[in-house]
């Protein structure tokens, strides 16, 4: 949520430009704005489970998410229909995890293919110049929450910051390579059980669950890239669309996989939805590695950050408990 609001500040105090295009283009104003945002949230609670797969309705799929998970969590404890559910579903997310392998395999062709596109678009008039505030927001968002947002919170709770990120110095470097939070995830953990010296159990539980919905790069990335297009759109970003698309990059994010490009996607698929036009996703891909190289590393300091502070608690709770 800082992490949005972060970057839903830096939106209203340097408002990049339009891209400017000559001759015709697409007119979604009219068609976008004639929906409120009570239509897209009725929108999100889908008539059946197909649906929201086949349109790409990322919310709709979010919902329906939480739904079976919170029914597979009241099965009984054990029992052997939740293990199941949880050994399928486990299942389920390694095979996507190949396929997104497979996927980044051939992604050159596809960026090779949005440059084409690109320099068509050039070639008949475009003009890149707001493009440039667009990405300097974007990497300012997520630096001012990985030097000056999350440092505060160490200090607040009594840790060094410096100290911190010097222990967990591997699995921030894995991050920045890797572009994967669920890849860095080993090397986290023996990073904090080692270097920071934090409980086995502690570790094990905070970290994986932090790698699965704690996105700060992602929540801010989401906000900046779907505000931008609306804006180039040509539909009117008033106060109450920036406080709404807050909180629905702070939930798009929670389910957001921990996988290279998983923020790109879920951009394109939250403005598809929205019938915005996404040309200028294809713009953005060629100069969303570096920018994805970032909000990995954030994401995997914002994740030991929570875990070494829940650690801190959980001694003192201890400490409490044995002087009784």
């Amino acid at each position: 949520m800082l992490a949005a609001c972060v970057a839903a500040s830096l939106y209203v105090l340097f408002t990049p430009a339009n891209v400017a295009v000559t001759g015709s283009a697409p007119d979604v104003s009219n068609k976008s704005g004639s929906h409120s945002y009570l239509d897209y949230v009725e929108s999100i609670v889908p008539d059946n489970f197909i649906t929201p797969f086949q349109t790409a309705n990322v919310l709709s799929v979010l919902l329906i998410a939480a739904a079976v998970g919170i029914a597979i969590a009241k099965m009984p404890r054990g029992s052997k229909n939740q293990d199941l559910m949880i050994t399928f579903f486990k299942a389920s997310q390694d095979v996507l995890f190949t396929l997104v392998n497979w996927l980044i395999v051939v992604l050159p062709i596809g960026i090779f293919a949005f440059v084409a596109s690109l320099a068509q678009e050039v070639s008949h008039g475009v003009s890149l110049g707001g493009l440039g505030t667009y990405f300097t927001l974007v990497i300012a968002a997520n630096l001012i929450q990985m030097f000056i947002v999350l440092p505060a919170f160490l200090m607040i709770k009594g840790f060094n910051p410096i100290k911190v990120a010097k222990g967990m110095l591997p699995a921030l470097a894995l991050a920045f390579f890797s572009k994967s939070s669920a890849a860095t995830l080993p090397v986290t953990m023996r990073c904090a059980q080692q270097n920071l010296k934090e409980e086995p159990q502690v570790a094990q539980f905070v970290l994986p669950m932090c790698t699965t919905i704690n996105m700060n790069g992602c929540a801010a990335f989401i906000f900046l890239t779907v505000i931008y297009l609306m804006q180039n759109a040509g539909l009117d970003i008033h106060p109450g669309v920036i406080v709404a698309w807050i909180f629905i990059a702070t939930l798009a994010a929670i389910g957001n996989a921990g996988v290279p490009m998983g923020c790109f996607f879920l951009s394109a698929s939250l403005l598809a939805s929205m019938n915005i036009p996404i040309l200028l996703m294809g713009v953005i891909l060629p100069f969303y590695a570096v920018v994805d190289m970032i909000e990995t590393s954030l994401n995997v300091w914002s994740d030991s950050t929570v875990s070494v502070m829940v650690d801190k608690d959980m001694k003192k709770l201890e400490a409490v408990a044995e002087s009784k």
